[in-house]
């Protein structure tokens, strides 16, 4: 399942691509530990994950996608029945001294 999660991530779909950047995303990467995901994204100053569910409910074809990574993915403890990401909280921050 994690093959084929990871294949159709090589081939987004269009209108998810176009979702993502019709949101304020400038740049999203997802990595991947066994069977844990992490994703980070650049986003306008402005963005909101409300605001960016909103829009995904009025896309058929993103609910389609959303629907089918429910497939591979496994919620977080805690979460709300439909939310597959959440935000994290930052523990730790280093920056070397230049």
């Amino acid at each position: 399942m994690i093959k084929e999660y990871e294949q159709y991530h090589r081939n987004v779909w269009p209108e998810v691509l176009n979702s993502i950047s019709d949101s304020g995303i400038h740049s999203m990467e997802i990595y991947r530990v066994e069977n844990r995901l992490f994703m980070t994204m650049e986003t306008v100053e402005n963005f909101s994950l409300e605001s960016k569910s909103e829009l995904d409910l009025k896309n058929e074809r993103v609910q389609d996608w959303e629907k089918l990574m429910w497939k591979y993915q496994q919620a977080i403890p805690n979460s709300k029945p439909d939310q597959k990401w959440r935000l994290m909280d930052k523990i730790f921050d280093f920056r070397a001294k230049e």
